[in-house]
């Protein structure tokens, strides 16, 4: 359901975080009673924004509306609660539009007057209106060659055409006749221009500007099944003007029936101010506070979905989320319709046109999720999203013409951090440090959406990060005494990373009642640094054997023999661990897992073993035999593989020993392998050790580069990591559950930051930052 809101598309209904409560509660509730409620309230005020969609009026639309004539009377207006609407909203500068306006939209606020204009001269209404109107007409009309201003769609045309018309009224518009004159030559120099490149569908939508130069009969071919043109009022209104098509008349009569005595610039667009809703509450952080409605929403939409819904194909910025969210979800949605939107059809609509980023934006998120073997063709049509943004972006062309830095800064980090290396809890804090509340849009006029752009999205993110940050910091303090009271700080020759292997922990399984998964998944990352550093340096070819020793023949009781100290201590913290795992497991899973978490560690050591056994007596393999150890060897096993009997869902012996559940540890595994074989080629050849790109190297001939080995393998992951997604987002013939697949790509997520610029152990201030941002510093807006 849409309605409108007015004056103002924004209702500041929240309130700060830090308000006080009135005496007679604060003296009942203590301080994190008051925060829960609030955080309670909150979610319900969030909760009752699915039911409805509200839109902002359009005082430009509106007035287009106005000068409908009655079908019985030429001298009279069809729908008079239009007409009075305009004279009751006039702003106090004498505009209008949107209040307040925004510096940059004084252009805006120009064609929305000189349209409400045009409507009280049709009929003779509003005197002193009318003359408040062209007094800021005047006073502003210099800044319509203001190129710093944002310029409406369209403006360049429909403007000189109102112009003309209110000529043609004798309105006594306060212009000198050679401003008029010029405005009028560039509007028929932008008129054959767009004409001479073919841009019939953007010269169809700003057709109330071009009167009696337009095609009228070509602009019909637009029409939608809804009666309207492109969704659009004012074309609409326009085109029922000069050729009284009953469907139009049908879309304007039901549209002002439905919102009363004013109309949006769009509609309908319930369907994408739902989906956006859904976007900012998981791009925030805290969409698993309504998975309930989020689900009920999606499956509404994919139901319209396979019914080849007019308002989701019809539009590029619609379809193209609709497609990435449902498929996010598992729904089976085709990729067909994004065909539409390859880049010579986009240079063709109004969106490429105008150069339209957010469209291009919302196409860029959507071919990430071009994954299948059959869309091969479609990906490579859609590889244009990426150099447009990144060409429009490094010219800084975006902040001109979108006059919010924050959609700039979504670029900005939609191109550093593609879905395949955005690491979820880092990627909602700069949400959250970016969100603004205020998300004016521009089409022909400005306007907005309550819904989208909301204070209680943001006031609940920061709530929810913050109230998370501080237990995760509980749990980071927890593990630091582990590792001292394991004594793993007392071997030297072992990396001390604590804090960067609880991050991972935390920026994948970021939700209070994943404690059991976040420890599990950090302890174990621990040890996997600690046994690969021991295996590559720090112990010897008796020392590593007899590690192996102990953990095949498993004495989780015994007094078991140790040949070094060092033996002792790893042993020692990989039993207590595996046990506390196998503990914690029984609660969840309500069966013992510790054999399987056994059988994890003990087939990385031995891969681990045979690959000190190649160094020691330089056995170079093939690429093959190499793969098929490394990718154990990479460690993730013990990471991940545990993590997954303590996220939730029941998973049996039956599936963890599926195909299904290989490939997925096998994927993630070989992308581990290759992205950190990229990033330390060189340092590991000159340590005279073996990787992927010198295997390439050597086996592929003399006359392999470094640089053309490492784009072969980079090639090698870019499937890889196509192929798990896949695996990961198909819900059918699937037997592991979602949540436990997520895991495996949550991991990718973050080897993929932690090799963005080298190697994350070597590269300090990168990583650095990123704990910084996820453990210790809280958000304060």
């Amino acid at each position: 359901m849409m309605s409108l809101s007015h004056p103002n598309c924004i209702r500041h209904s929240s309130l700060p975080i830090s308000v006080a409560l009135p005496k007679s509660k604060s003296e009942l509730l203590t301080e994190t009673d008051a925060t829960i409620l609030y955080f309670q309230e909150t979610k319900e005020r969030i909760k009752k924004m699915f039911d409805k969609s509200e839109l902002s009026v359009s005082a430009y639309d509106t007035a287009w509306v106005a000068m409908v004539s009655s079908p019985n009377s030429r001298q009279a207006p069809c729908f008079p609660e239009c007409v009075n609407w305009l004279l009751d909203n006039q702003l106090s500068d004498g505009s209008w539009g949107l209040p307040p306006h925004h510096p940059l939209l004084v252009k805006d606020a120009l064609s929305s007057t000189l349209a409400c204009l045009l409507a009280l001269k049709r009929w003779r209404l509003g005197e002193q209106q009318m003359t408040k109107g062209l007094q800021f007409i005047e006073s502003n009309f210099t800044s319509i060659n203001d190129e710093e201003l944002h310029t409406p769609i369209g403006f360049n045309i429909i403007f000189p055409g109102m112009i003309e018309t209110a000529i043609d009224m004798n309105l006594n518009v306060p212009l000198r006749s050679e401003d008029i004159n010029v405005m009028l030559h560039n509007r028929d120099l932008e008129l054959r221009r767009n004409k001479l490149e073919g841009r019939e569908a953007y010269l169809a939508y700003v057709s109330e500007g071009m009167g009696k130069l337009q095609d009228w009969e070509m602009v019909m071919k637009y029409q939608r099944k809804n009666g309207s043109l492109f969704n659009s009022p004012s074309t609409t209104a326009a085109a029922f003007s000069h050729l009284g098509n009953a469907g139009c008349f049908h879309y304007i009569n039901s549209l002002v029936a439905k919102f009363g005595n004013a109309v949006p610039t769009v509609y309908p667009s319930d369907k994408y101010v739902l989906l956006c809703m859904i976007e900012s509450l998981e791009r925030l952080g805290i969409d698993r506070h309504f998975s309930k409605k989020i689900r009920d929403l999606l499956e509404e939409s994919y139901r319209c979905w396979l019914l080849g819904d007019e308002e989701i194909f019809s539009d590029a910025d619609t379809c193209a989320m609709a497609f990435r969210i449902l498929r996010v979800h598992g729904y089976e949605v085709s990729s067909d319709p994004l065909t539409q939107y390859a880049e010579h059809h986009f240079s063709h609509s109004f969106g490429g046109h105008l150069k339209d980023f957010s469209t291009a934006l919302e196409l860029f998120k959507a071919s990430q999720f071009v994954i299948f073997p059959e869309e091969s063709g479609l990906e490579k049509q859609m590889s244009w999203t990426n150099q447009f943004l990144k060409q429009e972006f490094s010219n800084g062309t975006t902040c001109a013409d979108r006059f919010s830095k924050y959609f700039s800064i979504e670029v900005h980090d939609t191109l550093k951090f593609p879905f395949h290396a955005n690491v979820e809890r880092l990627a909602h804090r700069r949400n959250i440090e970016h969100h603004h509340v205020d998300k004016t849009r521009i089409f022909k006029t400005s306007y907005c959406f309550s819904n989208i752009s909301n204070a209680d999205f943001l006031q609940l993110a920061v709530e929810d990060f913050n109230s998370c940050q501080s237990i995760h910091r509980e749990e980071l303090k927890h593990l630091e005494r582990w590792v001292v009271e394991s004594k793993l700080d007392r071997l030297k020759f072992a990396r001390q990373k604590t804090a960067y292997c609880y991050f991972s922990a935390a920026g994948t399984s970021f939700s209070p009642e994943l404690s059991d998964a976040r420890i599990s998944w950090a302890k174990n990352s621990v040890l996997t640094t600690v046994v690969d550093d021991f295996f590559d340096i720090g112990g010897s070819e008796e020392e590593l054997a007899n590690l192996v020793h102990l953990l095949e023949k498993w004495d989780a009781n015994g007094s078991p023999h140790y040949c070094s100290e060092q033996v002792e201590i790893i042993f020692s913290a990989l039993r207590s661990t595996i046990c506390e795992i196998g503990d914690k497991t029984l609660a969840w899973q309500g069966r013992s897992v510790t054999r399987h978490v056994i059988e994890i560690w003990l087939d990385l050591l031995k891969s681990m073993l045979r690959e000190a056994k190649w160094a020691r007596n330089k056995v170079v393999p093939t690429f093959d035999e190499y793969m098929e150890n490394g990718y154990v060897s990479m460690a993730l096993g013990p990471i991940v593989l545990p993590a997954v009997y303590l996220i939730g869902p029941k998973i049996s012996e039956e599936v963890v020993r599926s195909p299904e559940f290989h490939n997925l540890f096998k994927l993630m595994s070989i992308c581990g392998r290759l992205i950190n074989d990229t990033r330390t080629c060189k340092r590991e050849s000159e340590a005279g050790k073996l990787n992927s790109v010198l295997l390439h190297m050597i086996h592929s001939g003399s006359g392999t580069t470094e640089e053309e080995a490492v784009e072969k393998i980079r090639g090698l992951i870019v499937d890889g990591r196509r192929e798990l997604l896949r695996l990961v987002l198909q819900e059918k013939d699937s037997v592991v559950p979602r949540a436990c697949k997520n895991l495996f790509w949550k991991m990718v997520q973050v080897l993929h930051l932690f090799y963005m610029d080298g190697d994350g152990f070597s590269s300090p201030d990168m990583m650095l930052n990123a704990v910084n941002d996820l453990l210790r510093e809280p958000i304060s807006l």
